[in-house]
């Protein structure tokens, strides 16, 4: 176990004896991403918690085209670049479960969810959230709570016996299924209801005890968190803030369970006043991703404006219109997400908190148009007043000289300005 995994299997206990503990988890498959957060993690001396989802990273490829294996060398690469010690770095599996496969009968997607957690602790991911809230073809929307602690259990199994195989470090665990939807919800938001204190203890008892019904309460005593729900949320325009008055009930419950704390998911948009509540409240792990896209897409919007006016070129096209043309070709990604109008949707797809545009970055065309924006602008420095009208977060770092005024340290410093709300928050 690194170091760093050895630290958070702490957190529970640091915060038991009146320690503010906390961590921001990365959810984010994105080369610059990664690259920003272990900038960052490096300039703190602070560890980094990086995780892929099942959908994202699985033993089939995922749609990122990689397997956990394939996804622990890509961020290992851009550690070694950045000279970020490995010793500081966890990463995680994020929903792991039969989400994927959810379209054929309990019992396959079961076996292909196990094989994934298999690759998962065989590549040495040390921080496992198990998720088998999901109705597989036939079970409706959810099964019932004993048969989601049970399916958590086996695949707990699972990742044990692929640590004993390959000596690897064990792996802690996080349980729950109070989850928001990955990517922020879709619906009017209306409605978000806290999870209750029952219904968190009664989580922590039904998978104890489906744990213990397979031998394996050695792996349930390194389970440190619970995914619950803290009344925060985000759509596609509008952001649901933390209340602490509203989840007084849920916190108080850590009280009783004391090797735990809470995993607060959906945590974007929040204001840094909302996520410093949580963190003191207990939700000691605090998961973004949407919203490192979304700074990113905004300074790489930017930079296309100020490459139309520092490198005129009519036979290049504008990063929004290729991203456009990219999202309309496969509208898969967005087209169930974004309703109302054509010119809402158009909106929403370049705009929305959701970020959806997210899943086109990796595609060739819009590769393409990111490298001509990127060698128009070269290495020269981009006048302040530019940065100031199209980029004007960032005008501030520029003149105090902790950003250079070259468009990758820019997409940089938008990615670094979230990843210092969330230091500031968890420090």
């Amino acid at each position: 176990m690194s170091h760093a995994t050895d630290r958070l299997a702490a957190i529970a206990r640091r915060r038991a004896a009146g320690e503010r503990a906390g961590i921001a988890s990365i959810c984010s498959a994105h080369p610059i991403v990664i690259e920003a957060a272990l900038r960052h993690g490096k300039a703190r001396g602070a560890d980094v918690l990086i995780e892929a989802t099942c959908n994202q990273v699985n033993h089939e490829g995922g749609y990122t085209g990689m397997t956990p294996g394939d996804f622990r060398r890509f961020v290992e690469a851009i550690a070694g670049e950045v000279s970020f010690p490995l010793d500081r770095l966890v990463l995680g599996g994020d929903h792991l479960g039969p989400n994927p496969w959810k379209h054929l009968p309990a019992a396959e997607a079961m076996a292909k969810a196990v094989r994934m957690v298999d690759a998962y602790a065989e590549a040495g991911f040390t921080k496992i959230h198990l998720d088998a809230s999901m109705g597989c073809a036939g079970e409706g929307a959810a099964p019932p709570d004993q048969t989601i602690a049970a399916r958590a259990a086996e695949l707990a199994a699972a990742a044990e016996a692929a640590a004993e195989r390959t000596g690897g470090a064990r792996p802690v665990y996080v349980i729950g299924t109070e989850v928001p939807v990955p990517g922020g919800a879709q619906e009017a938001m209306d409605h978000l209801a806290v999870t209750t204190p029952e219904a968190a203890r009664e989580t922590v008892r039904i998978h104890h005890d489906a744990f213990g019904r397979r031998g394996l309460d050695k792996a349930f005593s390194r389970a440190i968190g619970v995914v619950v729900q803290p009344g925060v949320e985000f759509g596609n325009a509008d952001v649901i803030t933390y209340r602490p008055e509203q989840a007084r009930a849920l916190t108080g419950t850590l009280r009783d369970l004391p090797q735990f704390v809470f995993e607060a998911h959906s945590t974007d948009y929040q204001p840094v006043a909302a996520l410093s509540a949580l963190v003191d409240d207990g939700f000691a792990i605090l998961k973004v991703g949407p919203w490192l896209t979304f700074a990113l897409r905004e300074a790489l919007y930017g930079l296309s404006h100020i490459a139309d006016i520092l490198a005129p070129d009519p036979a290049r096209e504008t990063l929004p219109e290729a991203m456009e043309r990219v999202m309309q070709a496969a509208p898969g990604n967005w087209k169930n997400y974004y309703h109302g109008s054509e010119a809402e949707q158009r909106i929403e797809r370049h705009f929305s908190y959701s970020d959806r545009i997210r899943y086109y970055w990796p595609m060739p065309a819009a590769q393409q148009a990111v490298n001509a924006l990127m060698q128009a602008l070269g290495e020269r420095d981009i006048p302040l007043p530019l940065i100031s009208q199209f980029l004007g977060h960032l005008s501030g770092a520029v003149a105090s000289g902790s950003v250079r005024p070259k468009a990758r340290d820019l997409l940089i410093g938008g990615v670094t300005e979230v990843l210092d709300i969330y230091a500031n928050a968890t420090g």
